[in-house]
């Protein structure tokens, strides 16, 4: 999914996506892992929304609820964000949140009513 880039100023749009999938690594393992992919690709973080080449988030993990430094999940603003939504919903559209307790769809559903 081709979008503007949200909440980090004047960048070049963003190509965005959604895995589903099962691991063994743990919610913090697949983070790092996932941050060492973004460091393999050549990503640096000068700073807070600075551009970026690549940006792998970990959304959900499960049914998991996590609050550790540098680790929170569900990401927090997902259920805001209709690039993260809209290619969920497609692949889980029934996945509930553990926080809000939503389905995706509901969530996607919500995100849309909201004025831009």
């Amino acid at each position: 999914m081709d979008t503007a880039p949200v909440g980090v100023g004047a960048q070049p749009r963003f190509l965005n996506g959604v895995v589903v999938g099962e691991t063994g690594l743990t919610a913090r393992a697949l983070l790092d892992r996932l941050l060492a992919i973004e460091r393999e690709d050549g990503r640096e973080r000068p700073g807070p929304g600075a551009p970026r080449t690549l940006d792998l988030d970990l959304i959900l993990y499960g049914n998991d609820r996590i609050a550790e430094p540098g680790l929170v999940v569900p990401h927090p603003r997902f259920h805001e964000r209709l690039f993260v939504l809209e290619p969920l919903a497609e692949l889980e559209p029934d996945w509930i949140d553990p926080v809000s307790g939503m389905a995706v769809s509901a969530l996607l559903q919500q995100a849309r009513q909201r004025p831009s």
